[in-house]
């Protein structure tokens, strides 16, 4: 086994008599959820459960409510992903009311939403996974962390990661009228047009972005692809890695593209298996959701295969929607400097004796640095498009229907399907976020990884923060994804002593 996942330096393996092991709470991720790892007699890993124990119910409290609403009510999902949210539920708007906007205000969207992609795409890289890689799994927990890493690697650094993470922050605000829960989409249009001015502040920012993005991918390369260590955790066939179908969204050349295309699902060996667009509701032909007692969060399937449980193989509808799976189904990217790294990224695992999809779970950290440069890329060609300071931003819209929006959030493909009445009100919502959609791989992986780490009663907190390396490797945002409420999640409330000891545990089950 690679010597940094063996707990070597500061990390120290011990032997433990327990055959329950619970991470609680699990770390550097968005949302809540925990890890539970069953040892059998021989203290090897029996079963192992990525587990969220949340309930947000978006879906059953937007009813009811007049669906202009939608775009801010969704957005507030999450304090990480609004930007995904309103998107998405402003395009499905545009379905509901059946109008297309015009193309300066679909450039608006689509510049808007670049920003949006480089300010999640940095934090969850710098603040949530460099710690794994910096600081190594072993290390101290007090050194896991953005504080950790920027120790390391230098404070000019750590500037430039902040400094960056708020020019995406300032073009979303300038663009969106507020930084964090942006209201600047309408149905069949934008709110506001941008002036020149504020073009030109956005063009500096992103040709400061672009630069910053290339660095990244060069500090990706050398301080995990030139490791030999952290090369093995990567390519390691028993740890992270599994044969799944994969979907994403691209362009008529099958070029990725975050905003709008059509979606398209992969086989594990690389055929093309079904492909479909937004705006109505071919989607539920192809993708279902299951769920489990032991969950809020539910289970995303490939239709046609059907669920056969938390197993992976062609056999099995599991699929991945992730950084990974769009770098899978696409032909590259549309920008220069992204299709150079797509090539280097898909030529590097072809070298290691790839031949079809990538399955390595932890390529996803290398697809999500390459989609930063996209997005920076993409920023700057848009703000540089003469249309951009159009004033022709909205169109009128028809009379109230159903609707299907979907995009690519960073997380993964991303659907609000909304169907309202006459009125305008609310009657059903459907919400397939990229974590849903993630949510089996993210069980099948953590048990993977639990399984090849822990043997003999064995563990360390370096080791068990290997396996939550498996669940951050799909940058998960649980707050997004809990919508159904099983029937079987229990609730303990425990009552503890001035001296922190038990004094009663009162249990119930929903």
């Amino acid at each position: 086994m690679c010597p940094i996942l063996m707990g070597q330096g500061p990390d120290k393996i011990e032997k433990t008599t327990e055959k329950r092991i619970t991470i609680d709470p699990i770390t550097r991720l968005e949302g809540h959820g925990k890890i539970e790892i069953f040892l059998d007699d021989n203290g090897n890993v029996a079963n192992a459960y990525w587990q969220v124990p949340e309930l947000r119910g978006f879906e059953k409290f937007c009813i009811g409510r007049s669906v202009d609403e939608m775009n801010k009510l969704t957005s507030r999902l999450c304090g990480v992903c609004p930007g995904a949210h309103h998107i998405c539920s402003t395009k499905a708007l545009d379905a509901v009311f059946k109008v297309d906007p015009p193309e300066t205000a679909k450039k608006l969207r689509e510049l808007f939403y670049m920003a949006h992609y480089i300010h999640s795409h940095i934090a969850h890289f710098y603040a949530l996974a460099a710690a794994d890689f910096v600081m190594g799994p072993g290390a101290p927990k007090a050194e896991r962390n953005i504080l950790g890493v920027v120790g390391a690697v230098g404070l000019e650094i750590g500037g430039e990661v902040i400094k960056h993470r708020s020019y995406a922050q300032k073009i979303q605000e300038m663009l969106g009228g507020k930084a964090t829960h942006p209201v600047c989409g309408i149905p069949g249009g934008f709110a506001k047009s941008i002036n020149e001015d504020e073009r030109a502040k956005i063009e500096a920012m992103a040709k400061s972005c672009v630069e910053f993005g290339k660095f990244t991918c060069k500090l990706f390369e050398d301080v995990v692809l030139k490791n030999k260590d952290y090369l093995a955790i990567i390519t390691n066939p028993d740890i992270y890695y599994h044969e799944t179908y994969y979907l994403g969204t691209v362009d008529k050349n099958d070029k990725i593209n975050f905003y709008d295309g059509e979606q398209k699902m992969i086989s594990p060996t690389g055929e093309e298996v079904a492909r479909y667009k937004d705006r109505g509701t071919e989607y539920l032909k192809y993708i279902a959701e299951h769920t489990l007692p032991w969950s809020y969060e539910k289970f995303c399937y490939f239709k046609p295969v059907g669920w056969k449980g938390l197993v992976d193989g062609k056999d099995s509808g599991i699929y991945r929607a992730t950084p990974q799976a769009r770098l899978n189904v696409s032909k590259g990217f549309t920008t220069p400097l992204a299709q150079a790294e797509f090539d280097k990224y898909h030529g590097t695992f072809r070298d290691l004796g790839v031949k079809g999809p990538v399955h390595h779970t932890m390529s996803q950290h290398w697809a999500r640095v390459i989609e930063m440069l996209y997005a920076a890329e993409k920023l700057l060609e848009l703000s540089q498009d003469p249309e951009i300071t159009g004033k022709h931003i909205r169109n009128p819209v028809g009379e109230p229907g159903e609707g299907v929006g979907i995009i690519e959030a960073p997380r993964g493909t991303l659907v609000h399907h909304y169907v309202s009445d006459k009125n305008g009100i609310v009657k059903d919502v459907n919400l397939v976020v990229g974590t849903t959609n993630n949510n089996a791989p993210m069980n099948l992986s953590v048990r993977k990884a639990a399984t090849a780490l822990i043997k003999n009663w064995m563990v360390s907190d370096g080791l068990l923060n290997a396996v939550e390396m498996a669940y951050r490797a799909y940058d998960p945002c649980n707050s997004c994804a809990t919508h159904t409420l099983p029937g079987q999640m229990p609730i303990d409330a425990v009552v503890r002593r001035s001296d922190g000891s038990v004094y009663k545990t009162l249990s119930r089950s929903f």
